[in-house]
């Protein structure tokens, strides 16, 4: 690798801006969901994915769980268990995506806003963009070095 690229990667500012963003990112994407899990419970609904008996379920734990795991990201509570956490519903949320543009099924992706379905085109786009987050959410789970501004890590306490 370039030298020049690992040494930004091994970069203690690059890792924090990589947790800022990426745990601001599920910050922001859970206020609407917070504010109306009636509305995002239609959302998860047209995903045709979950049995519906879990549909309310999935739309009033979900968004605190994004919410939780961005701000302990950002703050840095743990913040590799935080990323762990987000790197699994980003996998989830690729494969939802996924399942949904292979079957020709446009839908509202319920990610930083509703009513998105109109745009045939926003699922691959969200797709990729949900790639580079889990891009960013691998490189906090592998950063070897010592992460800045942590509340609480566990090699400090």
């Amino acid at each position: 690798m370039n030298e020049r690229i690992e040494s930004f990667l091994n970069h203690p500012w690059a890792e924090l801006s990589v947790r800022w963003l990426l745990g601001g990112a599920f910050v922001v994407a859970s206020v609407h969901k917070i504010a109306d899990p009636a509305g995002f419970a239609k959302i998860v609904y047209g995903y045709q994915l979950v049995p519906h008996a879990i549909i309310n379920l999935i739309a009033i734990v979900l968004p605190f769980l994004e919410l939780i795991s961005g701000a302990a990201l950002m703050a840095g509570i743990y913040p590799r268990s935080a990323a762990l956490i987000i790197e699994v519903l980003l996998s989830v949320f690729i494969v939802g995506i996924s399942i949904n543009l292979v079957r020709g099924h446009q839908f509202d992706c319920g990610c930083f806003a509703m009513g998105a379905a109109d745009r045939p085109s926003a699922a691959g786009l969200l797709l990729v963009r949900d790639l580079v987050f889990l891009a960013g959410g691998s490189y906090v789970l592998g950063y070897g070095g010592s992460p800045k501004w942590c509340l609480w890590h566990p090699t400090t306490g």
